[in-house]
């Protein structure tokens, strides 16, 4: 019964607190207020199935929310741990990336240093059972939730491994998992440096001002590659200290601006700048967003470092956590930040957004021209737009049926076991015989997978035989059918530099973990290859931030 309550005080909490205001301007909050709470009690009082309040409750308020923007949430009591582990960095639990092929749940990767990598836990192991319950037929969301947990507790894990006859029973205690920001940083060359960001965590800037300073203690460093693919933001006021590394103190970088004026804030850096000279490019995406987009944004528009990659996600809004009873909390989206220039990067407009379309994209003749410190044109209302663009690498499909299909994976876990040790990651290379193995290891699998002219195909096939045609190129059908199975079958062979990219990388993994796999996959990065070659010319550099210099596009096929 007081679960059933709970919803209702709620409501009529704040349903008294409106009342009491007596303002004029809150009638129609609290007249709806009062028709929701109505629809609620006649639904439980009379609906013809029983109703869970709790579950019912959540849905309304997560369809009220769901019309407004993405990032404004209902975070129930439940969801707390996700909330904190996208704020910290942290969560109790063993340490392990997990992933479901089949029926059962395997260990994709565990984090060097944690639990899990302690006990033993290899990448490959298939979970059978979590504390005696059987885990066949959950998902990877279902099995997370129970390895998660509070620090110092036990957990039982019982796992099949490739290698072995009987199964692996493994008794870990939960610890704080603390997952960093900074994944990889170190040097591309004898003076350009790398450091790659995934997250905007707390002390994501102590973890770059660290690297940076590590870096420049035991090099000449005249050049730093700063990537931010694939960072879907965090806390801003990360990003501003960041920032305050490489830029003067007191410089203003970020604008807030709300319907509230409490909610309108300008930030400066209050950090002293490690360094003020050093040429840098930071390498973005179409998954660099938010907190991401600030920093390489801010970059550009002070000038202080060319961008170089695709173009950024585009999100320009700015939530804060309200605090809710009973422990749930929401996160609201309360003002929209512009960086130095005066543009805001959002690129989603949402104020007629229906909870079903998604919002609609700003269209190019609304968006307005700002100018850069130096007078560079930059853009508003569709994301960062970098310097350089190059396209990004486009996997073809076989290759991209393969991988998910996770036979990549476990292809490079029976290598593992088969093959004690292999080469450092900068030197091992994967040979015509390994890749000949793999190959066989694919010859009883299922990848199937539609190439783009087998589609177009089909629509052919359908629109034929809607208009009655199909009976008189039959025959032709039939041989291009035949032609097109005939090239498939060859495309292992035309496509495999980059499934042998991808493999090298995976079996690398194994020994190396994913510090491993980073430092062997920038030798062939094409972005930061190019990155790298800028930097390597200082005149090619400062080209970039000169006044109308055009957007230079690269191709790679």
């Amino acid at each position: 019964m007081k679960k059933f309550l709970i919803p209702f005080i709620l409501v009529f909490s704040f349903l008294a607190n409106i009342r009491a205001q007596e303002a004029p301007d809150n009638f129609e909050l609290s007249k709806n207020l009062e028709i929701l709470t109505n629809v609620y009690r006649e639904l439980n009082a009379n609906y013809v199935d029983d109703v869970q309040p709790g579950e019912l409750m959540k849905t309304g308020i997560d369809a009220m929310l769901s019309s407004l923007d993405p990032y404004t949430v209902y975070i129930p009591e439940s969801q707390i741990e996700d909330y904190k582990f996208m704020t910290t960095g942290q969560y109790g639990g063993i340490g392990a990336l997990i992933h479901t092929k089949g029926d059962y749940v395997y260990v994709s990767e565990p984090y060097e240093g944690f639990a899990a990598a302690k006990a033993g836990l290899k990448a490959g192991d298939k979970i059978l059972k979590v504390n005696g319950e059987d885990a066949k037929g959950k998902s990877s969301d279902d099995l997370s939730k129970l390895m998660k947990g509070q620090p110092g507790t036990q957990i039982t894990l019982l796992v099949e491994r490739i290698n072995s006859d009987e199964p692996i029973e493994f008794q870990l205690n939960r610890e704080t998992i603390k997952v960093q920001n900074v994944s990889y940083s170190g040097m591309l060359n004898a003076d350009i440096g790398y450091i790659k960001l995934d997250r905007f965590t707390q002390k994501a800037f102590l973890e770059v001002k660290n690297a940076l300073l590590n870096m420049k203690k035991e090099n000449d460093l005249k050049g730093l590659v700063f990537d931010l693919r694939g960072n879907g933001g965090g806390l801003m006021n990360e990003a501003i200290d960041i920032l305050s590394l490489f830029v003067p103190k007191g410089t203003m970088v970020v604008e807030t601006k709300g319907k509230l004026k409490s909610r309108n804030h300008k930030y400066y850096t209050s950090n002293e700048p490690v360094d003020l000279q050093l040429p840098i490019v930071f390498i973005v995406d179409g998954n660099s967003a938010s907190a991401s987009e600030i920093l390489a944004g801010s970059m550009q528009d002070l000038d202080r470092a060319v961008v170089l990659g695709q173009r950024t996600f585009g999100k320009g809004l700015v939530q804060n956590v309200v605090p809710l009873n009973y422990n749930a909390q929401m996160k609201v989206t309360i003002a929209k930040y512009y960086i130095p220039s005066g543009r805001c990067v959002q690129a989603i407009d949402y104020t007629h957004h229906d909870g079903q379309s998604g919002g609609n994209k700003i269209p190019d003749s609304l968006t307005s021209e700002f100018e850069t410190q130096g007078g560079r044109k930059v853009f508003d209302g569709r994301g960062i737009l970098p310097d350089i663009v190059i396209e990004p690498v486009k996997y073809s499909n076989i290759t991209s049926s393969i991988y998910g299909n996770y036979h990549v994976f476990d292809f490079a876990t029976n290598y593992f076991y088969q093959h004690d040790a292999i080469d450092e990651p900068l030197k091992f290379q994967l040979d015509d015989k390994t890749y000949d193995d793999f190959l066989n290891y694919l010859s009883d699998k299922d990848y199937d997978y539609k190439t783009r002219s087998e589609l177009v195909l089909e629509k052919l096939k359908s629109a034929l035989k809607d208009e009655e045609y199909f009976a008189l190129v039959e025959k032709e059908l039939d041989s291009l059918d035949r032609c097109i199975a005939m090239h498939k079958q060859n495309d292992l062979l035309r496509h495999a530099d980059e499934v042998k990219e991808l493999l090298r990388l995976e079996i690398i993994s194994r020994y190396y973990a994913q510090n491993g796999r980073i430092e062997a996959s920038l030798a062939a990065d094409p972005e930061v290859m190019e990155a790298e070659k800028i930097l390597s010319d200082y005149a090619a550099y400062k080209s970039y931030l000169a006044v109308n210099k055009d957007v230079e596009t690269l191709e790679n096929n």
